[in-house]
């Protein structure tokens, strides 16, 4: 499975839109335009297709956890708590 596959199988399980994409992408300052990332959708068959690196991927969870659960507070570091 590809990274592609993996964040098509994420967009349709939460619904998430193109904009939304962008969007999560920016929230740990890893920015892409709505056409970059329809490039990561198309079919690998598609002049226009991008594979989706391991860099693109790793943002967009990162920044789907801070979309999903709200930023870290102030203090809170991961393992303490």
């Amino acid at each position: 499975m590809t990274n592609n596959d993996i964040l098509k199988k994420l967009r349709v399980a939460l619904k998430l839109r193109d904009t939304d994409i962008v969007k999560i992408l920016s929230l740990v300052d890893f920015h892409m335009t709505l056409s970059e990332v329809n490039a990561l959708f198309r079919n690998e068959e598609h002049p226009n297709f991008k594979p989706a690196g391991d860099q693109v991927l790793r943002n967009f969870l990162n920044g789907l956890v801070i979309h999903l659960r709200g930023p870290m507070p102030p203090g809170k570091r991961e393992g303490k708590g």
